[in-house]
């Protein structure tokens, strides 16, 4: 009784259960069919092939359209050498621009040469509608609010995101890409501008941010973790085809076998 309860209670237990369940009823009646038919050792055989390349198959599948037994997510990391540039002429010895820049003290005139110096060396320039967008801005605040903790939510707003690199090949045209495994490195940098604090009131909708005009922006600088989304599928696929094959040429072996068998006993039966 003792048992039965912890199996309901605790999914752990629950799902290795009802996995083991699934696997002894499917995998072990198709063996009690086949090997009643075809002999026990026989019977072994081509279920365990059949098992190994349904699970080729299904391994395929889940590579081609990364579902399934996944990976790691692709995420933004910090970047080197370093990830939050706190003054607008540090961007050049943080090895984001390459070019000098003119800047005259006033915030939002340098955030306007910046942004023309970034996008005059390859820097895409992000729309807000742009998916990429939100990805990247939340990456940069959960880098300011907890890794660095310098500023908290609240206390600053994201103006603007910047992307470069990315690029895959190689291509056979800009629809068919299925051969692209290698990469360039993929940048993001998002400019950040803290705001003045404001006042609020019980039962008033927050007053609209306000930047402050008198502190630097700061430009966080990531790049992207591509992840390991699809490695157990690609282990799944080449692991189970190599054993389905194996087992192909175990089968064809004894067939093969048999078959000169066969002929060895049939002259003298005649």
């Amino acid at each position: 009784m003792l048992s039965l309860l912890a199996i309901n209670w605790e999914p752990e237990l629950r799902g290795i259960v009802i996995v083991a369940i699934a696997v002894g009823v499917l995998i072990g009646g198709t063996y009690l069919v086949v090997g009643t038919n075809l002999g026990a050792r026989l019977g072994f055989l081509i279920v365990l092939a059949g098992l190994f390349g349904w699970m080729a198959t299904m391994g395929a599948i889940w590579w081609t359209y990364g579902i399934g037994l996944k990976g790691r997510e692709p995420t933004w990391q910090p970047a080197e050498p370093v990830t939050i540039v706190r003054e607008p002429s540090q961007l050049q010895g943080a090895e984001i621009l390459e070019s000098s820049l003119t800047l005259t003290g006033s915030a939002q005139s340098d955030s306007a040469e910046v942004s023309k110096a970034l996008q005059l060396e390859g820097w895409l320039l992000l729309a807000e509608s742009d998916t990429g967008r939100g990805q990247a801005v939340a990456a940069s605040d959960d880098i300011i609010q907890r890794e660095a903790e310098e500023l908290q939510a609240g206390e600053y707003i994201s103006l603007a995101v910047y992307n470069k690199g990315g690029e895959r090949w190689p291509k056979i045209n800009e629809s068919l890409d299925f051969v692209a495994f290698f990469h360039k490195p993929h940048f993001a940098l998002v400019e950040v501008a803290p705001v003045l604090p404001q006042r609020t009131e019980p039962g008033r909708a927050p007053a609209k941010p306000v930047v402050d005009e008198t502190q630097p922006r700061r430009y966080v600088h990531m790049i992207r973790d591509l992840g390991s989304k699809r490695q157990p599928a690609i282990f799944i696929t080449i692991g189970s085809s190599i054993i389905f094959l194996l087992l192909c040429r175990i089968l064809h072996q004894r067939d093969l076998t048999l078959r000169q068998n066969l002929n060895e006993q049939s002259p003298a039966k005649a």
